[in-house]
């Protein structure tokens, strides 16, 4: 045991000083920062430069109007670096004097729109979506407005009738009683989380194992170290050791990610900006409404509730199954990376043992969807159950409440499988790590298994 440790020891710290685990240990908080923030920061980002949009509004005498006459005057709301200016000039000089005048674009409302329901935008610049989106949901709004008192039907009418269904979900408890089922989009968005990462890192950290294993191979430091100590225990070592990198990079990647989340939100103001873009539709100017996106005191009552349901979701029991199927699944994984890796001579020979192994991880990928998508059926329980698959389906489920037993029976089924895997592995690993030129196959991988001492 103690040489497993020196083993684990050196593995750990030669990984941690070399400059590419810093450089990932900074880059992945970045990357994973950047992948949260930016969609969100893109879609709601507007220019620094001010817009002028020059808004011309035809009658029925196909004649520009503008001021108080227009129909649709004050039907655009400005916001911070969008103007709208209503000009009583024809279209087809303002469009032949666009690139020369002040205005970003020309925004024409024809006086049959509320029939037509079209409108034309002209533009210098390719618009952003904000800008589209923004002008089209203040016309749309404005013209349901008008369509309501043409046809003399209040907008409070119309507003009381909207309706926004909560469907509760009740399950049958086994003492016979019934229980609500509450988060189930949280519960999911933890299960497909937890499953992607350990997806990830076993993937990444296994295929490390195999990476350090062809190039101690290929340097011939492999046969001084097993001079000292056995292939099973230096295999076990190297795995060990690596997937240590491998949660300490993740906890590292956790607080920085969250650190940069959250300081980027405030610099951003991105908070403030999903706010603005929730309030896009504009009050009505013929009755007033409560603005969309406004907190009410019913909809305060409405989030603290839902907190607090939160609170019923059995976190430390994710946890504690995610470290389970983290660790498991990655030295199941690990080992057979470390017996394809003393087994061939360089990564380019990797690709006729790497199939078995990648494709049932990426099954297990798939699988998932299906799992926290329908927790209790057939497949996600089967999938979840097989060890190949069970470290990443699992998760998937595991926020959900599901039959103890197949837990147990997952969880037993992973350790005996690794176990097995782990000896196998050593058997392939001892005879392959000192064995050069030669392209073994399956047949011959066989014979290293059954190889007695």
């Amino acid at each position: 045991m103690g040489k497993i440790a020196l083993i684990i020891q050196r593995e750990y710290l030669t990984r941690v000083r070399k400059k590419s685990f810093l450089i990932m240990t900074i880059l992945g908080p970045l990357l994973f920062a950047a992948f949260l923030i930016l969609p969100a920061w893109l879609t709601q980002v507007e220019d620094a430069d001010e817009k002028i949009i020059a808004v011309v509004e035809y009658d029925e005498m196909n004649q520009p109007v503008a001021d108080s006459s227009t129909f649709f005057f004050d039907a655009l709301v400005e916001k911070n670096n969008l103007k709208f200016e209503y000009v009583p000039s024809s279209l087809e000089a303002l469009k032949s004097a666009l690139t020369v005048s002040k205005y970003d674009g020309i925004l024409y409302i024809p006086y049959n729109i509320i029939n037509s329901e079209i409108a034309e935008l002209y533009t210098k610049k390719q618009p952003g979506i904000g800008l589209e989106l923004h002008i089209k949901q203040n016309l749309e709004n404005y013209l349901r407005n008008l369509k309501l008192r043409k046809k003399e039907i209040p907008v409070d009418v119309l507003n009381s009738v909207q309706t926004t269904l909560t469907l509760k979900t009740i399950k049958l408890a086994k003492d016979g009683t019934y229980q609500e089922q509450n988060l189930q989009e949280i519960k999911r968005w933890v299960g497909y989380i937890s499953g992607f990462l350990i997806y990830f890192f076993i993937f990444f950290f296994g295929s490390q194992v195999m990476r350090g294993v062809i190039e101690e191979k290929s340097n011939r430091i492999i046969e001084v170290i097993v001079s000292s100590v056995k292939p099973f225990q230096l295999m076990m070592g190297k795995i060990i050791g690596i997937g240590l990198i491998g949660l300490t990079q993740f906890f590292i990647w956790s607080l920085l990610t969250f650190t940069l989340v959250t300081v980027a939100q405030q610099a951003l103001g991105l908070n403030k900006k999903i706010q603005q873009a929730s309030e896009i539709t504009p009050e009505s100017i013929f009755d007033a409404k409560p603005v969309q996106g406004q907190i009410t005191p019913d909809k305060t009552a409405e989030i603290q509730g839902y907190l607090d349901k939160i609170e019923e979701i059995d976190f430390l029991a994710i946890i504690a199954a995610f470290l389970f199927y983290f660790i498991g699944g990655y030295i199941l994984y690990g080992s057979l990376f470390a017996a394809i890796g003393a087994a061939v001579d360089s990564e380019t020979d990797t690709q006729q043992f790497m199939l078995p192994v990648t494709i049932p991880l990426a099954l297990s990928l798939i699988m998932m969807v299906n799992a926290f998508t329908n927790p209790d059926g057939k497949l996600a329980v089967i999938f979840s159950i097989i060890p190949l698959t069970s470290p990443v389906v699992m998760m998937g489920r595991i926020g959900f409440e599901i039959p103890g037993i197949q837990v147990i029976v997952s969880m037993a089924l992973l350790f005996l499988t690794f176990l097995g895997s782990t000896w196998m592995a050593g058997k392939i690993y001892r005879t392959g790590i000192l064995m050069y030129g030669k392209k073994p196959t399956y047949k011959e991988l066989w014979k290293w298994i059954r190889y007695k001492n």
